[in-house]
């Protein structure tokens, strides 16, 4: 399926066990995407507001529409790549994407289950 999300862990220099992806899928289910690409792109601006969202809400969906799956996938791919973010599952055109803020309080972080 595209992406391999053991591909992205490794570049994160982060590893999540099934267990905890599974926690977090649990946790985006409820979400509804808050990043839309469209046929335009990967722009500076969208760059900067994907950036401040995953900061301030760690786990995000994002709806990429564009093309064919490879190009959904390479966006989805760069999108995590410059973020150091990990690409928990990929459902169609909608993505979730987490990344801890270690600059957030500890109260306020997502806490993942310890196994």
């Amino acid at each position: 399926m595209g992406i391999s999300t053991g591909a992205l862990l490794n570049f994160a220099g982060m590893k999540l066990s099934e267990a905890n992806k599974k926690f977090l899928r649990g946790r985006g289910h409820a979400l509804k995407p808050l990043i839309m690409v469209g046929d335009a792109g990967l722009s500076e601006s969208l760059l900067a507001e994907y950036e401040s969202t995953l900061d301030h809400h760690e786990l995000i969906k994002v709806r990429v529409r564009v093309g064919d799956r490879k190009a959904r996938d390479d966006i989805i791919e760069k999108l995590c790549s410059l973020s150091s973010a990990i690409l928990i599952q990929r459902t169609g055109n909608v993505a979730l994407v987490y990344r801890p803020n270690l600059k957030k309080k500890a109260e306020k972080r997502i806490r993942l289950p310890s196994k």
